[in-house]
Order: structure tokens, then C-alpha cells, then sequence
């Protein structure tokens, strides 16, 4: 452990020393292909944005959950991560700033294959709201960005940002396993890490407001959990309901338009957790009638 201690103390895998350990191997697979771009075609450029894609979406699954671990698991490499979760999530912009690169490329070298094969408008709003976030944090990120901003505003931009940008690629795995069947297991690999990635912020703020606790309801305990075990179900089940669900929620025609224009509307891929979340709340609440009593008393 104390090997472990002074490794994460080096000065080569901390700040810009650990960005450029990362970012710089990332940029030189993505800069080969182009070697040869005279006979790329656009079936290769489109495996480069989802190459692309691989490399970035582990860094933001990182930085949505490190406060997270550090609370669960506090320790010397959960402390190493904080301290690096700028540049952990400067990575994550890089690796997506390639992938920028490569749609521009489809786009206006290759336009035709571009609308015929790739092209869809709920894509290009979602992906453009995040570009907007990542430039916005990026820029935020440094002195002279965040000058431009008041405290509050920084937290609202980076929080929804990272919230955002964890759910794009998720909701992409997520409808890959649970809508057309033919995932690989690559896919399966990273929806798994996004969904804990996001469950390890419930528990955090489930484990926060259960030490808090001082006048429990068993009730409110055992529904609780029966919420999670019904939200752990749900994310393992998602084939079976998924087509069922989305028929319903989409049945009013309000609801079927902002499926064309509002991002991830109706949220099918977000449900589970947000009654794992829910089951959370109910799990961790206060025991109102014990809480009233002792106000009373106290008064």
C-alpha cells in the first residue's frame, strides 16, 4: 500500500505529466488512419468515429463516478483521482475532439454517405448539445474560462455537462443491447460501466443520507429495497420491456414528437436507475411521524 502511496505521488501520473501519458498514445492511433486518407473511404471514417467513441467514453464514466468512489471507497487512489479528475476529464475532451475531426471529414468529404448511412437529426441534436457542454467545460476549466462565469454558473455548466455527456453514450449502449439484438460484447462492457458508473453516485448519496439518519420507518426500508431490487431487475431485463414501454410513453402524439426533437425522450434508458434512485430515497427517509414528535416535544 505504501508502494501504491508513493507511485500515485510521482510526478509523471499527476496534472499535465498524467494528460500527456494519456492523451498523446490516444492522438497517435487516431492520426494513423489518416496517413492514408487518399483511399479512405467512408465506411472507415465512420469505424473511426465509433473508434473514436471507444477511447473517450471510459474517461467520462470515470469522471462521473470519481466524487462518488472517493465517498465509498476513501482512500490513497480514490484521492489520486480527485486530484486528477481535470485532467482525467481534459482526456475524455481529446479523445472527443478526434472524433469532431472525423465527422467533419464524413460530413463534407463523404456527403452523400454521410446522410444515406449515418445522418440522423435526434443524433445530430443530441451529439451537438454535447459538443456545446464539452467546449463550455473545456473552457471553463482554465482561468481565463472561468473568469467569464460566477461560481453557481461554473457548477450548473460542468454537473449538467457531465450528466449529459455520461448519458449519450449510454442511452447508445443501452438501445444497442435492449432494442436490436445484435450487441457485442463490447457494448454489453460499457453499458455495464455506465450504469455503475451512475449507481455508484446513488449509493454515495444514498450512504450520505442513511448516516444522517436518526428516526428510521422499517416500512420505508423494506419498500425501499424492494424499489431497488425492481430497478436491478429492470436494468437486466431491458429487452423484454423495452418495446412495450416505449409504445406506452409514446402513445399520446405529444410525447411521439419530442421523441424527434427532445434528447432522450421518453429517458427508457435511464429508467432502471432512476428507480434504483428512487427505491434510494424511500430507502433513506426519515420516519416523519417520529421526526414531527420530537419537533413537538423539543418546542
Amino acid at each position: 500500500m505504501s508502494e501504491l502511496k508513493e507511485l500515485l505521488k510521482n510526478k509523471w501520473v499527476n496534472n499535465w505529466n498524467l494528460f500527456f501519458l494519456i492523451s498523446l498514445p490516444i492522438s497517435a492511433f487516431m492520426f494513423v488512419p489518416l496517413l492514408s486518407f487518399e483511399s479512405i473511404t467512408g465506411a472507415e471514417i465512420s469505424e473511426m468515429i465509433s473508434f473514436s467513441v471507444r477511447w473517450a467514453v471510459p474517461f467520462i464514466y470515470l469522471v462521473i463516478a470519481i466524487s462518488s468512489l472517493q465517498i465509498l471507497f476513501p482512500n490513497a487512489f480514490t484521492r489520486w483521482l480527485m486530484r486528477n479528475r481535470k485532467y482525467i476529464g481534459l482526456v475524455f475532451a481529446v479523445a472527443m475532439a478526434w472524433q469532431g475531426l472525423f465527422i467533419f471529414i464524413m460530413s463534407y468529404y463523404f456527403h452523400d454517405y454521410y446522410f444515406s448511412e449515418v445522418y440522423y437529426f435526434r443524433d445530430e441534436i443530441e451529439g451537438s448539445i454535447g459538443y456545446i457542454f464539452l467546449m463550455a467545460m473545456v473552457l471553463t476549466s482554465f482561468k481565463f474560462g472561468s473568469k467569464l462565469v460566477s461560481s453557481s454558473q461554473w457548477r450548473i455548466i460542468h454537473k449538467t455537462g457531465v450528466y449529459f455527456l455520461w448519458a449519450y453514450p449510454f442511452s447508445v449502449y443501452w438501445w444497442t443491447i435492449s432494442y436490436y439484438g445484435n450487441a457485442l460484447l463490447i457494448d454489453y462492457v460499457f453499458y455495464w460501466i455506465g450504469f455503475l458508473a451512475f449507481l455508484a453516485r446513488i449509493v454515495a448519496w444514498g450512504k450520505m443520507r442513511y448516516e444522517k439518519l436518526t428516526n428510521k420507518n422499517m416500512i420505508d426500508q423494506y419498500f425501499g429495497i424492494f424499489v431497488i431490487l425492481l430497478g436491478l431487475t429492470m436494468s437486466v431485463t431491458s429487452l423484454y420491456w423495452q418495446a412495450f414501454l416505449t409504445k406506452y410513453l409514446t402513445f399520446f402524439s405529444w410525447s411521439a414528437t419530442f421523441e424527434l426533437w427532445l434528447p432522450f425522450w421518453p429517458f427508457e434508458p435511464f429508467l432502471s436507475l432512476m428507480v434504483i434512485g428512487l427505491g434510494t430515497m424511500i430507502l433513506t427517509n426519515e420516519d416523519a411521524q417520529k421526526v414531527n414528535a420530537k419537533i413537538l416535544n423539543q418546542k
